[in-house]
């Protein structure tokens, strides 16, 4: 009898079907020490998703009883994660079962962290929350809930861990289960997002309903943590969504080409489909759709792509191409959900910088119309916002924008706050409500020749002319220009020592009246080293006896703002 030729299973075979299988990206999230390291370490080896030499690297290390493996080190890879025992950075980890592929996000559980966990969970569809079964419902754990909630993170897996702990008791199960689903209710009550919420009860340690159902939990009928992952719906699909390109780049080689790259953020484009730019509401149709291999018949997101158009237009860094048929709303003011990220607190004083896609913005918080009561999960009133907090605010943008909503569309729809000082992330936000902002005085599609008026100016600069002079050393005097470029403010600065001012005593005056009157701040300067910094706007003068520049400037901003330099929103008609 002829022997039956065996299949033979390819490289290419298998690289085909890993293709095949969708993703579902999912984070962890909970209280410090609750073991999301650990119930992750677990899971990429129950799964045999580690090798060999990474298991034997981690033998007879960590907190873990002799013959046992601490699981937590195959995550936690900075030395001072491994040294402090707690989770630092976020750690992204890629597995792959024969249902479908996983990309984790081990986020820190740290309160001083909470940063991380909300960074590691705006791109997932799923989130397992943690829960020390010896502990119950803390804080924090309501607190990433609550991120996880703002996030839309559609699909919660609450694992109560540590049941070995407890004795694996049914009645602690239950009651935990009975708390923390209040919580998600009250959750979802105020923002207006459903939580779906299943409970499982495991040990990460022991393995317990990590891949396997467990013997010792007869009591529990339900599907191990893994079944529940391969379970889950696919990740969202974008494709289907209002097109969004924000603009990276404008690519000009040579005169024969222009073409604007980015990454499709949601929806899809083909040539000849009508686009509009915004914010300057501009209208084309999509001529080519340009990449390193060739011209495409369509591009889907998350592509990165470069799309030529019919016609010219000027369209420049952080424009947003959108659908003709489903535009996003261009707007000067909105509200939103926020986390505070930064040890200073919220200073409704100050202009911060609002990044959104690859559009940056000058930004005023108005106000801070409540915070997030972490305890009673209510809102709260505010003056502003410390560390962790959560709260709503509103958002006056010094140029228009064009914004989604994050529940409609969360590519488009979300931002960081960064401080111009430091240049340090201080906030996530979350646009909730944008109002649509109507142009006034701006050029038709057949262009206006008049000139260009001073409210104009104030409009497009967020701020009108005058002049700020300032006397002391000469490194605060550049800490304060420095600041005022990195916000977007239009400035001139002159040199008041200048000997040409000493031979004509009236020119300076001229100068700053010219500059003023076009809209500038005009810096004059005065260099004294031996005194400290004075800064004069109009009538209004201040001694600054700090030397810290960060200070000085946060100063600076407010008498810029107190003289209405800077323009408010009820001047902005915001």
């Amino acid at each position: 009898m002829a022997a039956i030729a065996s299949p033979v299973f390819s490289i290419e075979d298998f690289l085909l079907q890993e293709r095949e299988k969708d993703l579902l990206r999912f984070s962890t999230a909970g209280s410090v020490d609750d073991g999301k390291s650990t119930l992750i370490g677990r899971l990429l080896y129950d799964t045999q998703s580690v090798y060999e030499d990474q298991v034997k690297s981690i033998e007879g290390k960590g907190t873990t009883a002799p013959g046992q493996l601490d699981f937590a080190l195959l995550t936690d890879g900075l030395r001072a994660e491994r040294e402090q025992g707690i989770t630092i950075d976020v750690a992204y980890r890629y597995f792959s079962t024969a249902k479908r592929k996983f990309i984790i996000a081990d986020t820190p559980g740290h309160e001083q962290y909470t940063r991380n966990m909300a960074t590691g969970a705006s791109t997932a569809d799923a989130a397992i929350v943690l829960i020390d079964a010896s502990k119950g419902v803390l804080i924090q754990s309501r607190r990433h809930a609550y991120i996880a909630s703002l996030l839309r993170v559609r699909h919660v897996l609450v694992a109560v861990n540590k049941m070995d702990l407890i004795g694996y008791d049914e009645a602690a199960f239950r009651a935990i289960k009975a708390d923390f689903t209040s919580v998600l209710s009250q959750i979802a009550a105020d923002t207006g997002t459903p939580v779906n919420a299943v409970f499982v009860p495991v040990s990460a340690l022991k393995g317990d309903n990590i891949v396997h159902r467990s013997d010792v939990m007869s009591w529990y009928h339900g599907p191990s943590l893994l079944e529940l992952l391969e379970s889950l719906p696919s990740s969202q699909d974008t494709r289907t969504a209002p097109f969004r390109f924000p603009v990276q780049r404008v690519l000009r080689p040579d005169h024969t080409f222009r073409g604007f790259s980015g990454q499709v953020a949601s929806g899809a484009v083909r040539p000849g489909d009508e686009i509009t730019v915004l914010p300057s509401n501009r209208s084309a149709r999509v001529e080519r759709i340009v990449t390193w291999d060739g011209d495409l018949d369509e591009a889907i997101a998350p592509l990165s792509v470069t799309l030529v158009l019919d016609r010219e237009l000027d369209i420049s860094r952080g424009d947003l191409v959108v659908g003709a048929a489903a535009q996003a709303t261009v707007a000067r003011s909105a509200k939103a959900a926020m986390v505070w990220m930064d040890q200073r607190p919220l200073d409704l004083s100050r202009r911060y910088l609002l990044k959104h896609t690859s559009h940056t913005v000058p930004v005023f918080l108005s106000s801070v119309d409540s915070r997030i009561d972490l305890n009673t999960l209510t809102r709260q009133p505010a003056q502003g916002l410390e560390m962790n907090d959560i709260g709503a605010v509103s958002l006056n943008l010094l140029r228009p924008m064009a914004l989604d909503l994050y529940g409609e569309n969360r590519g488009t729809g979300a931002f960081i706050l960064i401080d111009p000082d430091t240049n340090a992330t201080v906030a996530a936000g979350m646009v909730t409500a944008a109002s649509a902002y109507v142009a006034t005085g701006e050029e038709d599609e057949t262009g206006s020749w008049g000139p260009v008026t001073a409210g104009e100016r104030e409009a497009r600069w967020g701020h009108r002319g005058g002049v700020l002079e300032l006397n002391g050393p000469v490194a605060l005097i550049d800490a304060v220009e420095r600041a005022l470029f990195a916000v977007g403010v239009i400035s001139s600065r002159i040199d008041a020592d200048d000997d040409v001012f000493h031979l004509h005593p009236h020119l300076l005056e001229v100068v700053t009246g010219i500059q003023t009157r076009a809209g500038l701040l005009t810096l004059v300067a005065h260099a004294n080293e031996n005194s400290k910094l004075t800064a004069r706007v109009e009538s209004e003068q201040v001694t600054l006896g700090a030397t810290e520049p960060m200070h000085v400037v946060s100063t600076i901003h407010q008498l810029l703002q107190r003289a209405g330099i800077f323009i408010s929103a009820e001047r902005a008609g915001l």
